[in-house]
């Protein structure tokens, strides 16, 4: 099977487990980003593949080919580095020239390559200039540059934009997407940002608690989250108790009962946990209550320019909603207020 392939993958550093029973196949050509809290392995499986650090067990495979305990140097990955470690004392061109003067690549097609990668990056101006008067943004592409100077099969980002600022974060990873793409370079990209993620992948990898939560889009991990830490971990989302009641009914905690998409591994009175996203519940002016239609108490509201994030309390659950300035009707703190909760909406993340 072409692509990369992880089997039963597992990191163990004497009694502390730092990654365990991961099972992915990564295609070829994607962006797959990991995503996770910090502690939670996602750096430990990047450096794994690269073949930095050492399998306690498992199997991992490239296009059929075993790859587990290949040295790093063998593998012709690239990698760029949470610091980025550029060489200060050499020049652009000699920094991206590096790796290939290591393979002894003769000086005429290191100069071909560089000049080549330059264009890429839109760099050329700058092939004398020393790495240590580049910007932020210059330094990661740069960086990104010398990786991919030895043609690699798979490139490896170790959360490369976190020491930027938000602006120029936001456009380095516009960058690199399209890089990647132009490229068409199987590349994996460690991340603790939610919105990076969901931005740039292709294929989020969603790791918690040193495994595997879920695998799947950007959408399909945001709209079906496989279970609550996923749900919490991804945007952000109402994550309310319920009483099932059978047949696609569940009572919140004051009463109300809703209609919920139906859950066959669900039995009457059980305690579960559901999930509808903010910008999902509908606010209107008090109505009667109907259907999904509750009636609730506004207690926050807060204005964020291009979004108005109100909280309300109602059946004995504070939920938090998300509109638009033109949506708004005026809501303050101790109105009453009419909350719909779209049954197509509401999830059920399990008892």
């Amino acid at each position: 099977m072409s692509g990369l392939i992880l089997e039963n993958v597992e990191k163990h550093y004497g009694s502390a487990c730092a990654v365990k029973d991961v099972n992915l196949h990564l295609p070829e050509g994607k962006l797959v980003c990991f995503l996770g809290p910090s502690g939670c392995g996602k750096t430990t499986l990047l450096r794994m593949i690269a073949g930095l650090e050492t399998l306690s067990g498992g199997e991992i495979r490239l296009d059929g080919e075993d790859i587990g305990h290949t040295p790093a140097h063998q593998r012709n990955f690239g990698m760029v580095f949470q610091s980025l470690a550029l060489f200060p004392h050499m020049t652009v061109g000699e920094n991206i020239a590096y790796p290939l003067k290591l393979r002894g690549v003769g000086k005429a097609e290191q100069q071909a390559r560089v000049v080549e990668l330059l264009q890429l990056i839109q760099l050329q101006e700058m092939i004398d200039r020393p790495v240590s008067k580049l910007s932020g943004g210059q330094r990661q592409r740069v960086a990104i540059a010398r990786a991919i100077a030895n043609h690699p099969k798979i490139l490896l980002l170790d959360e490369p934009l976190s020491a930027l600022d938000a602006k120029l974060r936001e456009s380095m990873q516009v960058e690199i997407r399209q890089l990647q793409q132009r490229l068409n370079i199987t590349t994996i990209m460690v991340t603790h940002d939610q919105r990076e993620a969901m931005t740039m992948a292709d294929i989020v990898v969603v790791l918690g608690e040193h495994r595997v939560q879920q695998v799947g889009t950007p959408i399909e991990i945001y709209r079906h989250p496989a279970n609550e830490f996923v749900a919490d971990f991804i945007g952000s989302g109402n994550i309310f108790p319920a009483t099932a009641l059978g047949n696609g009914r569940v009572s919140l905690p004051g009463g109300d009962a809703l209609q919920v998409p139906i859950c066959s591994s669900i039995v009457v009175g059980e305690k579960v946990r559901m999930l509808i996203r903010p910008e999902d519940l509908q606010l209107s002016q008090p109505q009667a209550t109907a259907g999904n239609r509750l009636l609730g108490k506004v207690t926050f509201v807060r204005d964020i320019g291009a979004t108005i994030e109100t909280t309300v309390e109602c059946s004995g659950v504070s939920f938090t909603a998300l509109s638009t300035p033109c949506q708004g009707f005026g809501l303050s703190i101790g109105n009453p207020v009419s909350v719909t909760l779209p049954a197509e909406a509401c999830r059920v993340l399990g008892a």
